[in-house]
């Protein structure tokens, strides 16, 4: 996806998504792509609202539609009064989003690259899974190589803060990292309704 479409993309939402990676989206057009987005100001449908939060998972966790309501569905197997709650701890410990949320990638798409091609060990192991779900405990670590001029741009820089959920594993080094915690809608790096993806999904009984 080139950056041209990930800028149209979140000019669309009205915001700026961390796991697309390069910020700059709203510098020039903070208005929605197409002739007229500067002069338009319209009023969303329900409907409307609520599709525009679901997107807003969807681009950031870089997930396709039917991945999402995988990821609903076990959310609600595993806390029916309040799956909204657990699906947002199921995107935040997929292995792409935490390799992501420790800096060692500046987006997802980085971040899952990084994993399918070896690059990520959890627990000591190499795991390629980038929809993994991590738990509480485990270990993440760039493998020897990664850890050197591969990903030493990402690291020195990255696009967000370490969020509360994780933790840097070597003191005084930025190659690995536990998860500390169980994440909620609280760590989630943007402006964001969860009550109206839950809604969006009851209506579609899924």
């Amino acid at each position: 996806m080139s950056n041209r479409t990930k800028w149209k993309m979140q000019r669309a939402l009205g915001m700026e998504l961390p796991g697309l990676g390069k910020p700059g989206a709203l510098e020039k057009r903070n208005y929605p792509p197409g002739q007229h987005g500067k002069n338009t100001r319209r009023k969303l449908t329900q409907y409307g609202t609520q599709l525009r939060e679901k997107q807003k998972l969807l681009f950031h966790y870089g997930l396709r539609e039917e991945q999402l309501r995988r990821f609903v569905r076990t959310a609600r197997s595993m806390n029916a009064s309040n799956w909204i709650e657990s699906l947002i701890s199921l995107l935040e410990l997929r292995l792409d989003n935490v390799v992501f949320r420790l800096g060692f990638a500046r987006s997802m798409a980085s971040a899952r690259q990084l994993v399918s091609h070896g690059h990520v060990l959890v627990n000591g192991r190499i795991l390629t899974i980038g929809s993994a779900v991590l738990k509480v405990g485990d270990l993440v670590r760039l493998t020897e190589y990664a850890s050197g001029a591969m990903t030493e741009m990402a690291r020195s820089a990255p696009r967000l803060p370490l969020p509360s959920f994780l933790q840097f594993a070597t003191e005084g080094s930025n190659n690995d990292g536990t998860v500390r915690m169980q994440p909620g809608a609280d760590h989630v790096p943007f402006e964001f309704n969860p009550r109206q993806v839950a809604e969006y999904y009851a209506k579609r009984g899924v």
